[in-house]
């Protein structure tokens, strides 16, 4: 997906000279499992070694909106959904790159008694609040399935805690994504994964930068972008030689599906 990144750029840097001094980046996120290359890139310091300051915070969605929309952050990580209720609320932001597209990540787990969609009409969803991916999700699945948000009782936790209380016996359901999703699967006991995102695939994540830095200091983007990009390629990188190398056969597998949907449910954009 670089040549998206450079084509939302690309007008950008051709119509405004780059700032003289680099601008320090403060990019809110959560922990969400196709954020990794944003965590490798500080942690690797491949931000540092293409010479850019980046500051990652882990805020919940809504805050994170709110720290936008105020100049508190220059960039996020967040969902094509939760980028168009920005908008729609005057937070001047435009996104810039591709990160990935859910494709089994998040999930909709259920108590055993539950064998379809249909089944929730009046039962407990552990699922965090409006204008968040999770309950975004939980409304467009019940919508296919001739339901409503409103036949459904909501205890609103973020993705984490609504894994935990889920797999301990708080509420019949609970959406989350991963790594939490894997709290249940570790758990079967409690419950099991009804839908994923496989199943609705509307899950899709992009990186958010303010209009106005961008004006401002449009190659301080773009390094930003690049050096996603170049730690994306190094988990790639590594899970192939995992993969080709490693002695036990469970480990290779699991490199090998890693490999395929570029970490645990997840499909990355393609390097060119």
């Amino acid at each position: 997906m670089r040549p998206f990144a450079v084509f939302l750029l690309a007008a950008w840097l051709a119509a405004v000279p780059p700032a003289a001094h680099a601008q320090k980046v403060v990019l809110g996120m959560s922990g969400w499992t196709g954020f990794s290359p944003l965590s490798l890139a500080d942690k690797a310091d491949i931000f540092k070694k293409n010479g850019v300051d980046v500051e990652l915070r882990m805020i919940p969605p809504v805050p994170r909106s709110a720290a936008l929309a105020s100049g508190a952050l220059n960039a996020a990580a967040t969902t094509v959904d939760q980028h168009i209720v920005w908008m729609s609320a005057g937070i001047p932001s435009v996104q810039v790159a591709l990160i990935d597209k859910s494709n089994g990540g998040d999930g909709l787990a259920v108590r055993s008694g539950i064998n379809s969609i249909k089944d929730l009409k009046g039962k407990t969803v552990n699922v965090d609040g409006p204008g968040t991916v999770q309950h975004f999700m939980l409304s467009y699945i019940l919508q296919k399935n001739g339901l409503t948000i409103q036949d459904v009782i909501r205890a609103t936790m973020a993705a984490q805690p609504a894994a935990q209380a889920f797999v301990t016996g708080q509420g019949d359901a609970a959406v989350t994504y991963e790594p939490y999703l894997s709290t249940v699967r570790a758990n079967p006991d409690a419950g099991r994964i009804l839908v994923t995102s496989k199943d609705y695939p509307v899950v899709i994540d992009t990186l958010v930068f303010r209009t106005d830095f961008i004006k401002q200091h449009p190659q301080v983007v773009k390094k930003v972008v690049d050096s996603f990009f170049e730690a994306q390629d190094m988990i790639r990188r590594n899970l192939q030689h995992t993969y080709q190398t490693h002695s036990d056969p469970h480990v290779r597998e699991a490199a090998s599906q890693s490999l395929a949907t570029m970490g645990v449910g997840m499909e990355a954009p393609p390097m060119t």
